[in-house]
């Protein structure tokens, strides 16, 4: 037998696994662009599990700008930053970043995956400390571990006083920093910023958030989880995406202090080492940014459809928790029944994608519904009248 044969029974050993436990995930192809309603097998569902919260995936400025960025830049970089890959519309697009975020720069990556793995292993130094939520992002767990001769704490999800026993037992000769999500993905519910902010200016803390699920959803403006605190430019460091609320296309950035963001430029490696953000992404994104600037009823329309669907749900048994994102997490507990519910939504015309393990811990296995300023009333009616059915 090969070594080719023993991996190709071992590898289907665990889909064989994966599939008996209800985890298997089915990759479904959408002809066309992201909206409201997608056509996916020839037929339309309405989609309610889309990251394009301010429906600007296909928003005809975005998608013009994206198309004027081709033509003008040309399909890619076909470098790194530091070498030749630095357009003018990076320039652009980062000036932009970090004016609506509230810091004094930005440096943008091909995703926040990247930004997230740039930023820690290269800001922190042997003998410093990062406390890290336990409900953080994916990204953020494997960018700390990448991190050499740093103590790492971990304190339960938004648990303040455990946040503040690990800052007080913190190695003194070190920076301490603290990194939590804006809105965590898999639950919906925010950090507590203002406090986090407290202690961590108490035992002099660098402050990072990735708010990925923020930026576009949260705050008057829709400027993020900081800006709803009412703590716009207070946190040190902000990591987000793209390819969510602007414009869904791709690429994400690290925003922060002028000294942090060329430390970056000089030392991280997925800069240095990394074709550029291409021109199209880079100018569809700062439109949608100016979009969400200028148009923040967008934003108005996203809560009123958020609080639509919480309150539709709660009315047909449902439980679904409070909270302010755009995230409405229905946890079910068994990955079987959390799959069987996702199909039949599916044959009733709405898209909505299951969780189990290991992006969720055992035994919570959910649907994942998110809310979208694309949606209609007709939208929302019509899920309503899914998951009645369901």
């Amino acid at each position: 037998m090969t070594a080719r044969d023993v991996f190709d029974r071992r590898a289907a050993g665990i889909v064989d696994e994966l599939r008996g436990a209800g985890q298997y995930k089915e990759l479904r192809a959408i002809s066309g662009p992201m909206g409201p309603v997608a056509t996916i097998g020839g037929r339309e569902v309405i989609v309610l599990c889309s990251n394009d919260y301010l429906g600007l995936a296909n928003h005809p400025d975005v998608v013009a700008a994206g198309i004027e960025g081709l033509a003008s830049h040309g399909a890619g970089t076909a470098s790194v930053r530091f070498i030749c890959g630095t357009l003018d519309v990076h320039v652009r697009l980062e000036r932009a970043v970090a004016g609506l975020v509230g810091t004094p720069a930005a440096l943008s990556f091909v995703s926040c995956w990247n930004a997230n793995e740039a930023l820690f292993p290269t800001v922190t130094a042997p003998g410093d400390t990062i406390v890290s939520d336990a409900l953080n992002h994916a990204s953020i767990i494997d960018a700390v571990r990448q991190t050499r001769g740093v103590d790492r704490k971990i304190y339960a999800h938004n648990d303040m006083a455990e946040l503040e026993a690990a800052l007080a037992s913190a190695d003194p000769g070190g920076l301490r920093w603290v990194v939590t999500d804006g809105v965590f993905s898999m639950e919906g519910d925010l950090a507590p910023l203002p406090e986090i902010v407290r202690l961590c200016r108490a035992h002099d803390a660098v402050v990072v958030v990735d708010d990925s699920h923020g930026i576009g959803v949260l705050g008057a403006a829709g400027r993020g989880t900081p800006e709803h605190f009412g703590i716009l430019g207070e946190v040190d460091v902000v990591t987000g995406t793209l390819g969510k609320a602007l414009g869904g296309a791709a690429g994400g950035f690290v925003a922060a202090s002028e000294r942090l963001i060329e430390l970056l430029v000089q030392r991280a490696r997925p800069s240095l080492f990394s074709n550029a953000l291409p021109a199209t992404v880079a100018c569809s994104a700062t439109r949608a940014i100016e979009i969400l600037l200028a148009e923040p009823e967008r934003v108005g329309r996203l809560r009123r459809n958020a609080t639509r669907l919480r309150t539709g749900l709660r009315g047909l048994g449902f439980e679904c928790h409070d909270a302010e994102s755009a995230i409405i997490p229905i946890v079910l507990g068994d990955a079987h029944k959390v799959e069987t519910a996702s199909a039949r939504l599916f044959e009733l015309g709405v898209l909505v994608v299951g969780f189990s393990y290991p992006v969720v811990p055992e035994g919570s296995a959910r649907l994942r519904v998110q809310a979208s300023a694309a949606l209609e009333e007709r939208h929302l009616d019509a899920v309503l009248e899914a998951f009645a059915k369901l």
